[in-house]
């Protein structure tokens, strides 16, 4: 599968040093009986190996997982494996998946739920991989009891007041941490984007784009989901791996939306789900903070299975998907030196010993890794609250605009 994660990344402008590919495998064993998810496979990717992990504390953060559902996500972003992480617990409302993520994660204590985790008062940090619509409020509970917390996206699933009692809770909480997992923060891409952004390389973005194409062939059945969730939405209330490709390069925010959705053109009169959408994509038009203009787009129809975008500035720009990474960004001869005194460091970093990149262009590890160094060194992560929200809430008011013929609508603004 040809795709921007399966390229070699450095810029030329960059510092040369050698190649140093990452593979994954440890969740892809023959004994997995995961259905194959697309994304999963999406292993490859690049870093610096003069940027080497060394360790800074013995200290090990005490980790609960929760969730082991059809995408396996308790285990899957390596907290197991990670030198300065000991997982404590583990829970699953099921228990043949609660013993099963027990033994892949090699923990003896179990909890029936979260509910009954929480109470752990040896449990400092819960990486919650639960059913999208109960993110938000399990990531409340949970730091509600004293506990850091980091979760699979998205941060709500169409209840933007369910994303901003959390920013409540994590305003009332500010001593402890809070992520979330978006994967696309770590693509070799964003991640290059977002150095080179911050340098100046790009200037004010004019334009950017974010596409999120998850491969679906015609009347093949749909990902299984806890109280079948995932039938209960609309494309863009998923928007995270898009509009991470704006949120996380810039850190900054969509102030107003249009959007369009289109049902499955074979099916001129589909049923419609339990929130009554119909629509198979959903494409949404979005002013940026800066002044200028983003496309982003889910889609759940037949193709190549994408994660991906691009962005244009007033001095430079940025597109990876259909050239190799190493010419991925042009500018004038100001970007350009900026780039090239940027050298290797728009390059991801090498991983902890044990901490595999893992799935989704190699951001799992990334991800997990960026979570605990937030806790034990006191820093920011990478997606915090209101990246989360920035990168979540416009797909919601997205898709009410589509159902409005592409309504204008204003979007909320989140500060801490």
């Amino acid at each position: 599968m040809a795709s921007k994660l399966n390229r070699r990344f450095f810029l030329k402008a960059a510092t040369a040093t050698a190649f140093v590919p990452y593979f994954h495998t440890a969740s892809l064993k023959a004994e997995d009986e995961r259905p194959k998810i697309a994304g999963f496979d999406l292993t490859d990717t690049d870093y610096d190996p003069l940027q080497e992990w060394r360790p800074y504390t013995d200290r090990k953060l005490r980790v609960g997982l929760v969730g082991y559902g059809v995408c396996q996500f308790s285990a899957e972003f390596y907290f197991q494996n990670h030198p300065n992480v000991e997982v404590v617990a583990v829970s699953d409302l099921f228990p043949d998946r609660c013993a099963a993520l027990a033994k892949r994660v090699k923990c003896e204590k179990t909890y029936e739920s979260l509910e009954k985790m929480v109470e752990d008062d040896s449990i400092e940090a819960i990486f919650v991989a639960t059913d999208a619509p109960s993110h938000a409020r399990h990531c409340r509970l949970v730091l509600d009891h004293g506990k850091h917390v980091c979760h699979a996206v998205p941060v709500h699933y169409g209840e933007p007041e369910e994303g901003e009692k959390l920013l409540e809770c994590v305003k009332k909480n500010r001593g402890l941490k809070y992520a979330m997992f978006e994967t696309s923060a770590y693509h070799d891409d964003v991640y290059a984007m977002d150095k080179i952004y911050a340098a100046g390389g790009f200037g004010t973005l004019v334009y950017t784009e974010g596409e999120y194409h998850h491969t679906s062939a015609p009347n093949s059945p749909s990902i299984g989901s806890y109280k079948s969730w995932r039938g209960s939405g609309s494309p863009l209330f998923y928007p995270t791996h898009a509009m991470a490709y704006y949120i996380s390069v810039t850190h900054k925010r969509f102030v107003d939306v249009s959007a369009q959705g289109i049902q499955p053109i074979n099916n001129p009169n589909p049923k419609p789900n339990r929130i009554g959408n119909t629509f198979i994509s959903e494409c949404a038009l979005l002013h940026t903070s800066e002044g200028g203009l983003a496309r982003m787009v889910n889609s759940e129809t037949y193709g190549t299975y994408l994660e991906n975008g691009r962005v244009r500035g007033e001095i430079g720009g940025f597109d990876s998907t259909y050239v190799p990474l190493e010419q991925g960004y042009t500018g004038t001869a100001e970007g350009q030196e900026i780039v090239k005194k940027l050298g290797n460091s728009i390059r991801k970093p090498a991983l902890p010993p044990g901490v595999e990149p893992g799935s989704h262009g190699g951001s799992h590890g990334y991800l997990c890794n960026d979570f605990v160094d937030a806790v034990l060194k006191d820093q920011e992560p990478r997606v915090g609250i209101i990246d989360a929200l920035n990168m979540t809430t416009p797909g919601y008011y997205a898709h009410v605009s589509a159902t409005r013929d592409g309504e204008l609508i204003k979007l909320p603004e989140y500060t801490l």
